[in-house]
């Protein structure tokens, strides 16, 4: 099993286990702003799980790291512990705005490289509100254009669906990571984000990438887990993280005290699955980082089209089984 040991030097406390200084913090060297969206427009999928623990993460590696809620439930705002408040300043203030980014951004306790930009059940009526404002799918991008240089990673929690807020998510992202829950039409509605992810590219973010697929709340008793890893493997091939979220009580428990995995319990099979996340997001950036424009671009329609479609042959796959 993979212990935070391994991937963080002892330095300061979190949870009784000495987790701060890490090697890689060292990686990269200076900031590097990349925005990432966490989106799926298939709700329980592990889809804030993802987003929170992710950015918890990389915070511990000391990667100043913004985390982005702008799903009106709010999930990522309150599983860092911060409850409703109508007089707080949130994102929709921000998008609408009201007020600069700046002013509502919260620190996170304990975490003292991670900082929040929260959301309330005002963003709800956002995408109607923005309906005829002049530039709508821009009014993220412009928000995180003017603080992205003081962070290593931004990590934007989506709302699951399509609507406004996930596609200014989408153009305001160098690129998109996508949970994918390991059960039964696991990849029904997966084509059409990757049609929208397509439309985006084609219109408003043309360097839009795949970052990766990250499989969750998989159980290891069942066939059918190990059956879903394999068909979103040969819809995706290496875009699918190696490193596999297990459904895990702990995990489920956390958000309801208000702390990422590693605050609730370092110990667990959740926490130890996020920190083994969080280093492979690393080492693939370092990678993307050192090839730089060696590779052949993959963010091209043709890549994403040949997934949308094998996307769609898997999940009629799906169907027949029934």
């Amino acid at each position: 099993m993979f212990h935070v040991e391994h991937f963080f030097s002892p330095r300061a406390r979190i949870g009784g286990v000495f987790v701060v200084e890490s090697r890689a913090a060292r990686i990269g060297g200076n900031a590097v702003g990349r925005v990432t969206a966490v989106a799926n427009q298939k709700g329980g999928v592990g889809k804030t799980t993802t987003a929170v623990n992710l950015a918890a993460a990389l915070a511990i590696a000391e990667r100043p790291t913004l985390l982005v809620d702008v799903d009106p439930q709010a999930n990522s705002t309150r599983s860092l512990g911060f409850q409703e408040d109508s007089g707080r300043p949130s994102i929709y203030g921000a998008l609408a705005g009201e007020a600069p980014l700046e002013r509502i951004l919260l620190p996170v306790d304990s975490l003292p490289w991670l900082a929040l930009a929260p959301a309330d059940r005002e963003l709800v009526g956002a995408e109607v509100e923005l309906v005829d404002a002049e530039e709508r799918e821009f009014r993220l991008k412009r928000l995180l254009d003017g603080v992205r240089n003081r962070y290593s990673h931004v990590i934007v929690d989506c709302p699951p669906s399509l609507g406004l807020l996930t596609v200014n998510a989408l153009t305001a992202a160098d690129s998109v990571l996508i949970p994918v829950q390991c059960e039964y039409l696991a990849l029904e509605g997966i084509r059409q984000l990757l049609d929208t992810l397509d439309r985006v590219r084609a219109s408003l973010n043309p360097s839009l990438d795949i970052r990766g697929v990250v499989m969750t709340m998989y159980d290891d008793r069942t066939n059918l887990s190990r059956q879903v890893v394999e068909d979103v493997r040969q819809v995706f091939g290496p875009k699918v993280f190696e490193t596999i979220v297990p459904r895990n009580v702990r995990l489920g428990e956390a958000p309801s005290h208000g702390k990422p995995i590693f605050l609730y319990d370092i110990r667990s099979r959740g926490a130890d699955a996020y920190l083994r996340l969080a280093r492979e997001f690393l080492e693939h950036e370092e990678k993307s980082t050192r090839q730089g424009s060696e590779q052949p671009d993959p963010r091209s329609g043709h890549a994403a089209g040949g997934a949308s479609d094998r996307a769609a042959a898997a999940a009629s796959r799906d169907h027949a089984r029934d």
